[in-house]
């Protein structure tokens, strides 16, 4: 169980400052307050990430175990 909640932390900070950073890239560029606005993005993204993680995540494991045996 502690290695999945670490793996959802983990995963959820990697993921969600990829996505966030490129979306607020591309739809502000980089204004003055990039780094803010992607660090507030960020953070929402991540609060947000992190629940859906642990729990879409072992459901949507046994689906695609049960689709492959």
């Amino acid at each position: 169980m502690k290695r999945k909640i670490a793996f959802a932390l983990l995963m959820g900070i990697v993921t969600t400052g990829i996505i966030s950073f490129s979306l607020i890239a591309i739809n502000l560029g980089f204004a003055a307050n990039f780094v803010a606005t992607w660090l507030r993005s960020w953070a929402t993204a991540y609060v947000i990430v992190i629940p859906a993680i642990l729990l879409v995540g072992p459901r949507l494991q046994a689906q695609v175990d049960r689709i492959i045996n």
